[in-house]
């Protein structure tokens, strides 16, 4: 399904809320993983996905596009911006990739991600928290329909404000899955609609 926008909602204080709808897309499937090169672009699938989803999103009225830094979320999100006449694509620090561990050499990064992928923020230090609550007070702030390309760990950071879950993973998103939360006027959050999920390569 297509949401295409918000709509005014009651708050629990009885106030009208104006709503803002942001899609947030994780990327399409990386050529390589992060214990092999720190910035992948997207394998032939990737582009596939990147695809398939530009073409659904299209539907939509045309927005704001922002973007991970990082190269495989660009790549995905050029596939909706040529959909849309070359929409510029806003570059956006806060929903980039979960920091990489100081000290932790590239061949190692694969498994520490995955083991902290199986707790909580409350274990993670402060450079992680900072890096959730980033996330969360930047989408916050939205007041115009954006289709946001972030990662795995950034959407689900979303989804647990959303659900008071503190767990780094609830939902097992699929690449170039979509996940779509609205954002009332007052910066509450809610979850409209949760992304495909499937079991992928954690790259």
């Amino acid at each position: 399904m297509v949401h295409r926008t918000g709509l005014p909602r009651w708050s629990p204080d009885g106030l009208v809320l104006v709503t803002t709808l942001v899609h947030l897309v994780r990327h399409g499937r990386a050529a390589a993983g992060w214990d092999v090169d720190p910035d992948p672009g997207l394998d032939d699938v990737g582009h596939q996905q990147a695809a398939a989803t530009a073409a659904s999103l299209a539907e939509l009225d045309r927005r704001v596009i922002v973007s991970s830094p990082l190269r495989r979320c660009r790549e995905t999100a050029s596939h909706l911006a040529r959909i849309w006449g070359d929409v510029p694509i806003t570059i956006e620090s806060a929903v980039a990739e979960i920091p990489s561990p100081e000290g932790i050499p590239m061949g190692e990064r694969v498994p520490w991600l995955r083991r902290t992928m199986a707790g909580s923020w409350a274990e993670l230090d402060p450079r992680y928290l900072d890096f959730r609550d980033g996330v969360v007070s930047w989408l916050r702030e939205r007041r115009e329909p954006t289709v946001v390309f972030s990662h795995f760990i950034a959407i689900n950071v979303v989804i647990g404000h959303c659900l008071g879950d503190d767990r780094l993973v609830i939902d097992s998103l699929d690449n170039a899955s979509v996940t779509v939360v609205e954002v009332a006027d007052d910066g509450r959050l809610r979850l409209v609609e949760r992304g495909r999920q499937a079991e992928t390569l954690i790259r």
